[in-house]
């Protein structure tokens, strides 16, 4: 009968690695970071085909030197701006039911057409209005949706389609906007109507 093997003492050996990856271990993380970076790519593509579409690059000024002004077009990426009325001091819109301004709306009518090879959406959200001061306003995409036919929120245009829209801005009564900064996309360089010349 062969003797008992001495008990032994020391410290218990350690686990033999997991062998797998951070991501397999963090599927959930995996997923999340999987979602962002593709929301990124999307966001920087959607940025570099606007700014280099095959579409002629907008005008920042005329053949004159000046900026294009009220009734004549101007391009952003995809899109033909052309302002055709100020509406200023509106302070309800949508009646008992609808909104109520903080300050002034300020409705800029106008026509966007898609002069590209693909639907692009316009969205008043994405322009800019400019007042005397330089002061940058938002529009106010909310009350929009109480005006009929403002067709300024994620509105699809497909080619060679035409659009009559209005954005809304909500601004002070005092405010006195000089320019609107008109986009065919969230991140594309614009383009720039000033709302003092009437062509």
């Amino acid at each position: 009968m062969c003797p008992q093997s001495p008990p032994r003492w020391g410290p218990v050996p350690a686990r033999p690695p997991d062998g797998r990856s951070w991501f397999a271990r963090h599927p959930l993380l995996t997923v999340l970071l999987a979602i962002t970076a593709a929301l990124l790519a999307f966001g920087i593509a959607g940025s570099l085909t606007s700014r280099q579409s095959a579409v002629p690059p907008g005008r920042a000024v005329t053949d004159s030197g000046h900026l294009p002004g009220m009734g004549e077009p101007a391009r952003d990426g995809k899109f033909e701006f052309t302002v055709t009325r100020l509406q200023p001091g509106v302070s309800n819109i949508g009646g008992p039911y609808g909104r109520d301004a903080q300050g002034q709306f300020f409705l800029v009518h106008m026509t966007v057409r898609n002069i590209g090879d693909r639907a692009q959406t316009f969205d008043g959200s994405d322009q800019k209005l400019i007042d005397r001061n330089s002061s940058k306003y938002s529009a106010d995409t909310a009350a929009a949706l109480y005006l009929d036919k403002s067709e300024s929120f994620l509105n699809q245009i497909n080619p060679g389609n035409t659009v009559d829209g209005i954005v809304v801005f909500d601004i002070p009564k005092t405010a006195a906007p000089v320019r609107i900064e008109l986009h065919d996309s969230l991140f594309s360089g614009g383009t720039t109507i000033d709302l003092t010349v009437r062509r």
